[in-house]
Parts: C-alpha cells; structure tokens; sequence
C-alpha cells in the first residue's frame, strides 16, 4: 500500500512540474527570432531590412495556434508588425515597435522561446522596452544615434 501511495505522490508532482513549466512551441520560438531580426535591423538604422524581417514575422503570426495565444493578441501582433512593414521609414517603425515589443514581453514571460535567456532592456531615452538575445544593450529606438543607451531590466531564465 505505501508502495502506491508513494508512485501517486511522485506521480502528481510530476504533472504538478510538467504544467508549471513553460510552454515551448516552434512557431513561437520562429516568431521570436523574427522578433529579434526586427529589432537588430532597426538598431542598424536599416529601414528595409526592418521592413522584410517585418513581413516574415507577420507570416510567422498567421501560423500560430490560437489556443496558444489568443486571436486578440495575434491580431495586435500583426497589425504592429504591419504597420512596422508598410511604414519603409525608421521612425515610424521605432513607433510600432513599441507596441510590437510590450506583446512580445508578456508572450516571453509564458513560453519559452529560446534555448538561452531573454532580457527584457529598457531605454529611459525612449521609454521603451524590448527584447534581447544577449544581455549586451544595443538599442533599436535610438540606433547609431545611441546604440548602447538603456539597461537590463530583468532576465527570463528558460
């Protein structure tokens, strides 16, 4: 009897472990990486690169599973990916990545999406946030202008 017992206890807090972790899914971890091309090319003050990574993270949204993240929160992801896409001039695509940037934070705080951590990096410049591969800032609201200004706000161990 305390035999069974014992393989239940282990067995709920297996599923207990299993449910607290985060969610990983490919499309998700696509659509990051996306993410990160758009914000790399606008730190590279590259308004067409910013313009393709763009449209390839809106293809990436369509594909997601809206049991994953709701229709509401993928409409507002392409809409500022869009809107980033279409605008061909940097400033405009710094002001749709600011939208852009608070959705991506709240989905990395529920899925996993690298190997390694994200930082969340904020520009008191600019205030704004976004994410980042590597804790080293480099700046996509500023650019060239001030590459490096901001800090890391936190860390997304995954």
């Amino acid at each position: 009897m305390k035999k069974y017992i014992l393989t239940f206890a282990l067995s709920i807090f297996a599923i207990i472990s299993i449910s607290a972790q985060k969610t990983s899914n490919a499309n998700i971890s696509k659509l990051y990486n996306q993410y990160i091309a758009i914000k790399n090319a606008l730190a590279s003050d590259k308004s067409d690169e910013t313009s393709k990574a763009a449209l390839d993270f809106i293809k990436t949204a369509g594909t997601i599973d809206v049991k994953l993240i709701s229709e509401g929160n993928i409409t507002s992801l392409r809409k500022d990916a869009t809107a980033i896409a279409e605008a061909r001039n940097i400033q405009k695509q710094r002001e749709s990545f600011y939208n852009l940037s608070d959705n991506m934070i709240e989905i990395a705080k529920k899925f996993k999406l690298s190997d390694k951590s994200v930082y969340v990096q904020y520009c008191p410049m600019a205030e704004g946030s976004w994410l980042s591969n590597e804790n080293k800032i480099v700046n996509p609201y500023y650019g060239s202008k001030m590459l490096s200004c901001g800090s890391v706000k936190s860390e997304i161990k995954n």
